[in-house]
């Protein structure tokens, strides 16, 4: 749902409810809190004034979109920690990462002299907020992590006004199409393809291949309800019962199907980890009313399809 800036405006001011600043090892920290969760935000001191009030703005608005999707922030405290990096500027995000621990830490590293604005349009900060939805332990099974991030990446962009319906589905079927055309391991399990990615390459078919996985369970989980459950709600079950774990994934999908009653996650994680390509997405977008032609899509409007894509893009269930 996009929301106008006045508005956001506001609801920063709210969402701040506390900030009381300190001085940490690394620069200035403040305390956003929300809902009974804590968020602290500490920024490197070299930053100006201005810059350290436009990364306290978009650090809010990307927390925003993570408490979007379930309602609340997947942990009761956590910290996001912002430090000055060079790169083009056209990215100015060049590097992010967690650190899972006592404390939870999203680290970014942005260009010193870029904007609000320009932070929240670019991709890294949704994905590695991403992350903190499941209690993942941190290694193994690294296309399952990164597949969830890179679907709600693109979800939580939709849900906070960054990109239209249409655009997010154009984002999907542009990072499925790139990860179709990553052959070099084509024939490959996928899982062998993961655990040799940092070596070896094949980034585009592990991140896209986890990225189908998270699209397909979350259609059959609103298809096979009638659009009552989804992911979204998949997820936070399993983030309330088991968020001060770290699991493997192999422990994380049996969970899922264990809370949820269903017999869907654990089957397809089997199915997809030991697939020799990408599989074919083009079935997954017709159920929704998505269709495409050399590349680009296009929405349908009618049908049962249409009424739960509109529901998986605004993270409502009926």
């Amino acid at each position: 749902m996009a929301m106008h800036p006045a508005r956001w405006a506001r609801r920063f001011l709210l969402l701040v409810a506390v900030c009381l600043p300190c001085h940490g090892a690394g620069g200035e920290t403040s305390l956003q809190q929300r809902g009974g969760a804590t968020l602290a935000l500490q920024v490197n001191e070299g930053f100006s004034p201005a810059m350290r009030e436009a990364i306290a703005v978009w650090t809010a608005f990307i927390a925003d979109a993570l408490w979007r999707v379930y309602g609340r922030w997947p942990r009761a405290y956590w910290a996001i920690s912002v430090e000055p990096a060079s790169g083009s500027a056209d990215d100015p995000i060049p590097w992010g990462q967690v650190k899972r621990g006592p404390v939870d830490r999203v680290e970014f590293f942005i260009l010193p002299n870029t904007s609000a604005d320009a932070l929240k349009q670019a991709w890294t900060g949704y994905h590695e907020l991403a992350h903190l939805l499941i209690p993942y332990r941190g290694w193994g099974d690294a296309w399952f992590s990164e597949g969830l991030a890179t679907y709600y990446q693109n979800l939580m962009q939709a849900r906070s006004g960054i990109l239209s319906e249409r655009q997010m589905w154009q984002k999907l079927c542009d990072g499925f199409l790139r990860g179709r055309a990553d052959q070099r391991f084509d024939g490959k399990p996928l899982q062998a393809v993961s655990d040799g990615m940092r070596k070896n390459g094949g980034f585009m078919r592990v991140y896209w291949s986890g990225a189908w996985y998270f699209l397909a369970a979350d259609t059959r989980l609103r298809q096979q309800s009638g659009g009552r459950h989804s992911l979204d709600i998949a997820l936070e079950k399993l983030n309330r019962c088991c968020r001060d774990e770290r699991l493997s994934v192999p422990e994380m999908v049996a969970r899922l199907d264990q809370l949820n009653g269903v017999v869907l996650f654990q089957p397809l994680y089997e199915e997809l980890r030991s697939s020799t390509r990408l599989p074919p997405f083009e079935p997954i977008f017709n159920r929704l009313g998505v269709s495409t032609e050399d590349g680009v899509v296009q929405l349908h409007s009618d049908g049962p399809g249409a009424r739960l894509r509109r529901q998986l893009v605004t993270g409502t269930a009926l």
